[in-house]
């Protein structure tokens, strides 16, 4: 992967990349994942998180949209139980926004109860929403019928624009996937909740701790 950002100190707002959840992004120059949400920690980082098995701390990341820019953050921090990476962003190249390619994200929201929809924005297949069947199997997991393929880990679900969760994998691997997002007979998605990745940032005092999204 190219090292090369911007133009040096003479980069100003116009030169910084627009990046907020649901983004693609490229870790380590060769796979593709979804950003989750973008904001500033309680260290005032830019900071934003991921799924954990797109890559480990010191994996560096680059925009889907913009790979030519070269690296625009990376990876500091992360756990495998609960599937989330935490990314430092370099505020020298990257904007944060709260909407981002029409999918909106206004706040934290806590866990969705049975039957609430949820809607999720991937790089693969984009926007969907489905119902939510309740917890999942393993702690800090929800399931959803929401669309997910290889490239929508990492990608945010939310309620009524409140992030909830993030794209983990398919419920099952013995049933159909979806193939776009306008046929729901597939298999669910299993989603990370956010507020047990939070609580588990806070707990251990990582990078990403006291996050709080970009305000819309």
């Amino acid at each position: 992967m190219a090292a090369a950002g911007l133009h040096g100190a003479h980069a100003g707002a116009d030169d910084k990349l627009p990046l907020g959840g649901g983004a693609g992004i490229v870790v380590n120059g060769d796979t593709l994942c979804t950003l989750t949400t973008i904001g500033t920690d309680g260290k005032g980082a830019l900071v934003g998180f991921t799924s954990a098995h797109c890559g480990g701390p010191g994996a560096v990341v680059a925009a889907e949209a913009a790979k030519d820019r070269g690296t625009v953050g990376t990876m500091v921090a992360g756990n495998d139980n609960l599937d989330y990476a935490v990314i430092q962003f370099d505020p020298a190249k990257v904007m944060p926004v709260a909407n981002f390619d029409g999918f909106e994200i206004d706040g934290i929201g806590p866990d969705p109860a049975f039957g609430q929809i949820a809607c999720k924005q991937g790089r693969t297949t984009g926007n969907s929403c489905g119902v939510t069947w309740g917890p999942g199997q393993d702690p800090g997991t929800i399931v959803m019928q929401v669309c997910g393929q290889p490239g929508d880990s990492g990608a945010p679900v939310t309620v009524n624009n409140l992030l909830v969760g993030m794209i983990h994998g398919a419920f099952s691997d013995k049933l159909p996937v979806c193939v776009t997002k306008y046929i729901p007979l597939h298999t669910p998605a299993v989603v990370q909740s956010i507020n047990a990745i939070l609580a588990d940032v806070n707990a251990k005092n990582r990078p990403g701790a006291g996050f709080v999204p970009v305000p819309p």
